[in-house]
Parts: C-alpha cells; structure tokens; sequence
C-alpha cells in the first residue's frame, strides 16, 4: 500500500488543529503542530502583553528557533515513512517555515530548501482565512489581516515547492474533513 502523506496547513486560527482532532477522532494517523511548544519557550521570560505578532519575531536567535521548528517537522516526516497506512496527516508541513520566514523577511540557507526537497507530499490542503472564528490566544499573536497575508505567503510557498494547495471550503469541521477525504478518493 503506498501511504499518502497529506499536509492540512493555513493561516493562525483557521481550524487546522479543530481538523486533525477530528481525524484523529476518526483513527486516521496524524502528526500534531509543534510550534505551540517552540513559542510558549520562546516567549516565557517576555511580557507577552507587548508582543503583536508572531513570537519568531522576537525569538533571541530567529534562525536558530527556525532550524530547531524545521528540523521537528522533518523529524515528524521522517517517523511517518515507518507507518503503514492509507493517509497520514500533518497539521502544517515542512514547507510552513519557509513560508513563515518568508513572510516575515527572514532569510535561510539552501539546506532549508533541500530539506523541502527531500519530503515531498502527495497533496496539501490550505484553510483560508475565515474572520468568524479568527481569535488570538496565548501563543498566536497574529492579527486578521496579517493571518490573511500569511495564507498568501503558504500558497506561494507550496506552489513554488510543485504543491499548489487545494483550498477547503469554510464549513463544519466535519463537512472540512469530508470534502478533503472526498478530494483524496
């Protein structure tokens, strides 16, 4: 059986966490979003009263906290060639960081690339942008409109890497997960 390995990826707060929940509910193997545990290190000594937009931007070392980030998600890549399943979904993909970098003017090396290169995913899935259930929380600090710019930095991102993303409705979550099961069979 030749495993697929899906990426669910999008902007903050667009209900990627809320879908791979589900799937797992669903017994579909899945691999979390690790960042949250990045960020809540990244921003324990700062006063996150201040902080107005993505933790990496006040990271002590940006490259360093993207390496690290970049290195667990290929980590998590590498652990899903040793399953023997239909699907395997990632809640964001490696890609993610570039795409994060990107958009907040970080530069990286080639090996970030390469490393892209070497983990390629049979299709990706982009949630877009929905106002209605948009919240910030202790480890998002993006606004509206930057989370929409975001979802513009992903989609080029993944096109660029021969993965154009295919866009999920604004729905249910378990309509989401329909429509992107449906897409896959």
């Amino acid at each position: 059986m030749k495993t697929k390995r899906i990426v669910i990826t999008g902007g903050p707060a667009t209900g990627k966490t809320s879908l791979i929940e589900y799937l797992i509910r669903l017994n579909y193997s899945c691999f979390p979003e690790i960042i949250r545990e990045f960020t809540i290190l990244e921003t324990e000594d700062k006063d996150t009263d201040h902080l107005k937009s993505n933790p990496i931007v006040f990271a002590n070392d940006s490259l360093n906290f993207n390496q690290r980030l970049i290195n667990g998600r290929n980590q998590q890549y590498q652990d899903s060639l040793k399953l023997d399943t239909s699907y395997i979904f990632f809640d964001r993909g490696i890609p993610d960081v570039l795409a994060y970098m990107d958009f907040f003017n970080q530069a990286y090396e080639g090996d970030f690339i390469e490393v892209c290169n070497k983990a390629p995913y049979d299709a990706v899935f982009i949630l877009p942008p929905w106002k209605k259930i948009f919240e910030s929380d202790g480890e998002r600090y993006e606004t509206f409109e930057e989370a929409s710019n975001l979802h513009q930095s992903l989609l080029n991102c993944y096109s660029s890497f021969g993965n154009p993303p295919i866009e999920v409705p604004r729905d249910s979550v378990e309509n989401r997960v329909d429509f992107i099961l449906n897409t896959l069979s």
